[in-house]
């Protein structure tokens, strides 16, 4: 376990941390008023600078080479960044005008196939509607009076079996389905 830890730790560059021995005592430092941070842990005190041999202006880099798959998770990250980001993609004139144009052409194409299929249903409505104002103009045959006929052709008497009803008028109408859709258990 711990090879491991040290191997993933040195894969990092981080120091292990060593245990500390209660027998052993360490220095005291003198830590900043109103703060909680020792002057050491501060990475811009001068304390800190002057231990590490750097100054405030000048920075030693680690030029030490690092792993792969860290390069490769930095690559991933800065991608992210806010900086990277691209600003949206903005259409010059003509592709602007060339996108237009196709579009308006396939809403036109659309409205046209509505308006042809909507023609067809009006038609076919006007036309039952004739036949149906026909029937009730025309007079039943022998003595039956004007209308009967319209009568006779919507009534649904025998079409569902004999005293049938709409499947429909089965089931009492509700605003949501059934919680159980068919009783397959259920006997006569």
């Amino acid at each position: 376990m711990s090879s491991t830890l040290t191997t993933a730790l040195r894969g990092l560059r981080l120091t292990p941390f060593l245990p500390i021995r209660p027998s052993v005592t360490l220095p005291s430092i003198p830590s900043r008023p109103l703060s909680t941070t020792s002057v050491p842990l501060n990475k811009m005190s001068p304390q800190y600078l002057a231990a590490k041999g750097l100054n405030k202006k000048s920075k030693a880099k680690n030029n030490a080479p690092r792993q792969p798959n860290f390069i490769n998770m930095l690559r991933h990250l800065a991608v992210l960044s806010p900086r990277r980001i691209p600003a949206p993609l903005r259409m010059a004139r003509n592709r602007y005008l060339r996108h237009w144009t196709i579009h308006r052409a396939w809403l036109m194409y659309r409205r046209k196939e509505r308006e042809a299929r909507e023609k067809v249903w009006m038609r076919q409505y006007q036309s039952m509607n004739h036949a149906c104002e026909e029937l009730r103009l025309t007079s039943g045959p022998g003595s039956r009076d004007e209308g009967s006929l319209f009568r006779t052709a919507l009534e649904k008497w025998g079409v569902y079996g004999l005293k049938g009803v709409p499947i429909e008028y089965t089931r009492a109408q509700t605003e949501t389905p059934a919680r159980v859709a068919w009783n397959h258990d259920w006997k006569r």
